[in-house]
């Protein structure tokens, strides 16, 4: 590790209301995809129910034809509506996170929390690199231009950056998607809100294996290299495991650190700072989630290359032009 970001550290303190989260089986993950109360799921944000018994509906929907013209037309406007309010809200994203981030140094201060500045740049530099190097690779691999597609995503990516919400940017990165880059609609439509659920690439996979380095580091350990192989079994296949769980990016640091043997107490360490990860770990997940619908409709004939060649370079909020 080149930036050692538990090294030189001591002393820090827990965050004192943290307790060790309980990590869900992959069983009771997939029983609780079925709603029992499918308006509770909504209340709760349960996305994968949400999914699920939307998926239900479209195909009564569908089978029903047109007997149902009105209320498919009733659920359209719903959806722009909907939209709308989202939009309204993102629009106060930024005086939000200003607030939030100023209550977190006003609360720690500066000298508990710079002694996490490695560990921060750590985070940053290997989601940067994985968005640049992985991605792009991806994109070049599919003949596509990856110039192209972050600047047509850049509005998603800038939102989710914000509001560290996959969900609170879903509306936004399905902009980005079919009007920047050429996505067909139906399909965007259904890929990104799933991609918004188990497309977690910045809380599921980096952020965990570099909390374990973390905590190995702070306490002294050294890892083997079957530890480290169980650190990245753990958080590739963790993150399929805990899809659509609250507070997923804990759950599964907390599942990689059980499975690699850590210490579970070095994640108090880092809840103080957890907002500013956030923001660049949920940027990284939706940038995933923007990339694969692109990947799959380039693959499957769903993507019109005359847009994404000319990929909008708009990236505000009005210019975008969310629910219009």
């Amino acid at each position: 590790m080149v930036v050692k970001p538990g090294h030189g550290l001591a002393g820090l303190q827990m965050a004192p209301d943290y307790t060790v989260r309980e990590v869900p089986t992959p069983v009771q993950v997939l029983l609780d995809v079925v709603p029992s109360n499918p308006f509770k799921a909504l209340a709760e944000g349960k996305i994968l129910q949400v999914i699920f018994f939307a998926g239900l509906v479209g195909f009564a929907l569908v089978k029903l034809g047109e007997r149902t013209a009105r209320l498919r037309a009733l659920a359209g406007e719903a959806s722009e509506m909907m939209v709308q309010v989202t939009r309204f809200v993102l629009e106060t994203t930024p005086l939000g996170t200003f607030g939030l981030i100023a209550g977190l140094v006003g609360s720690y201060g500066f000298e508990k929390l710079l002694p996490l500045g490695n560990f921060v740049f750590a985070l940053y530099l290997a989601c940067a690199l994985h968005i640049v190097l992985v991605y792009g690779g991806l994109l070049l691999a599919h003949g596509l231009n990856p110039l192209k597609f972050f600047r047509g995503a850049a509005s998603g990516m800038q939102v989710a950056f914000v509001s560290s919400s996959s969900f609170a940017s879903m509306p936004v990165a399905l902009r980005s998607v079919t009007h920047n880059l050429g996505v067909d609609r139906d399909y965007a439509a259904f890929a990104v809100p799933l991609g918004a659920s188990i497309k977690m690439d910045g809380c599921g996979a980096i952020y965990p294996a570099l909390t374990s380095v973390f905590v190995a580091q702070y306490f002294g350990l050294d890892l083997s290299v079957n530890q480290y192989f169980v650190i990245l079994l753990a958080s590739v296949l963790g993150s399929f495991g805990t899809a659509g769980v609250p507070g997923t990016a804990i759950v599964m640091v907390t599942l990689v650190l059980s499975a690699a043997g850590l210490p579970l107490e070095g994640i108090g360490l880092l809840v103080a700072i957890d907002r500013v990860l956030d923001m660049m770990r949920t940027m990284t997940n939706v940038t995933g989630q923007m990339l694969v619908p692109v990947l799959v409709a380039k693959e499957t004939g769903l993507l019109d290359r005359e847009t994404y060649d000319r990929a909008s370079s708009n990236v505000g909020l009005e210019h975008e032009g969310i629910g219009d």
